[in-house]
């Protein structure tokens, strides 16, 4: 994949580890920040895929009610611990 420049400032203390980071991982600091800045917008993405689908799956009017998910959790743990909940709130769509 082809590459190309970018320049950002950071902090002296941030620049001294991430130096450290990549001397003991026998990488560059360049290296070692690209990773870092891919991993997160990777995560950001993953993040706004998920809220997306929450959004769906919302937008169907079909809920776990909080009674039932306290149940379910308070269970947790014990002799009689109970199987995940089923949906019991079914909004109607007008």
């Amino acid at each position: 994949m082809p590459t190309t420049s970018f320049t950002l400032r950071l902090d002296t203390d941030l620049k001294k580890r991430l130096e450290q980071a990549a001397k003991s991982a026998d990488r560059s600091a360049s290296y070692m920040a690209a990773k870092a800045i891919e991993a997160m917008v990777e995560a950001r993405e993953e993040k706004r895929r998920a809220i997306e689908a929450a959004v769906i799956e919302a937008d169907k009017g079909v809920f776990i009610s909080s009674k039932a998910m306290h149940k379910w959790i308070d269970s947790w743990g014990t002799e009689n611990e109970l199987p995940p909940p089923q949906p019991d709130i079914f909004l109607q769509k007008e």
